[in-house]
């Protein structure tokens, strides 16, 4: 498995294709032949790219749900809504399905960026900035969420 890293900026054309930026094609190697899957995010309005091995380790943990109870049908329609299967071309392009494209409100410039678990979220860029310039206070944010890292060690 690979460990991506990084954010690069790109451009997408009226068909809905971006060249996948030179730096993360090198990282996504040993993976490209394999393909993608793309998806809405579920809590932002982005896209998000997954390795088809990362893919069907998390299709593994969802189709242990229950499908007879009606929250675990919602979550599994929902979370599947609009998933392509995509792949990077010859040429080293992507082609984003204009219902995705749409979904992720995606205009010509766009953010390719390496997230947790190996996944790459997509996004137009001025959205892409918003969500990182606004809201909370990421001090306040990383406190919250890591100020206890480690401290369980220590007992």
């Amino acid at each position: 498995m690979v460990n991506l890293i990084g954010t690069y900026e790109c451009k997408v054309d009226a068909k809905g294709r971006l060249m996948v930026p030179a730096a993360m094609k090198k990282q996504l190697l040993p993976v490209l032949q394999d393909g993608f899957v793309l998806k809405r995010s579920v809590f932002e309005p982005c896209l998000e790219l997954y390795p088809m091995e990362q893919w069907n380790n998390v299709m593994k943990r969802v189709g242990k749900l229950n499908p007879f109870k009606r929250q675990n049908n919602n979550f599994i329609r929902k979370f599947t809504a609009g998933v392509k299967v995509v792949e990077v071309d010859s040429n080293g392009r992507l082609l984003i399905p204009k219902d995705l494209i749409g979904f992720a409100g995606i205009e010509k410039e766009i953010v390719f960026s390496a997230s947790v678990n190996n996944i790459i979220e997509i996004w137009d860029k001025q959205k892409y900035e918003s969500a990182i310039d606004g809201g909370e206070d990421f001090a306040e944010l990383t406190e919250t969420v890591m100020g206890n890292f480690g401290e369980d060690e220590l007992s």
